[in-house]
């Protein structure tokens, strides 16, 4: 359940920046997961391919980079980092 909550915000926020951005979809998506964020590469990629079926950001590129640094302040956290967009125009 907490997965699902995780990716439901970051679909949020991806909606977010493709409407600022006026975007067609999301073509690449740049997480951070904290050595203590409970994530493995597999399982978020797993997790967000689900999210996001149906969404402007289905078939999106992850680019993730996993810490194994315990003591960052960030260590429970997953922080998007970026976002490539597709728009429809120049």
């Amino acid at each position: 359940m907490h997965e699902a909550s995780l990716m439901n915000d970051l679909i949020h926020q991806l909606q977010k920046i493709a409407d600022a951005e006026k975007a067609e979809r999301i073509t690449e998506v740049h997480v951070w997961l904290g050595a203590l964020s409970h994530m493995s590469r597999e399982h978020f990629t797993e997790h967000f391919e689900t999210a996001a079926k149906g969404t402007f950001a289905e078939g999106a590129d992850l680019k993730i980079t996993v810490s194994d640094d315990p003591d960052d302040p960030n260590a429970q956290t997953i922080i998007l980092e970026g976002v490539e967009v597709e728009t429809g125009g120049p």
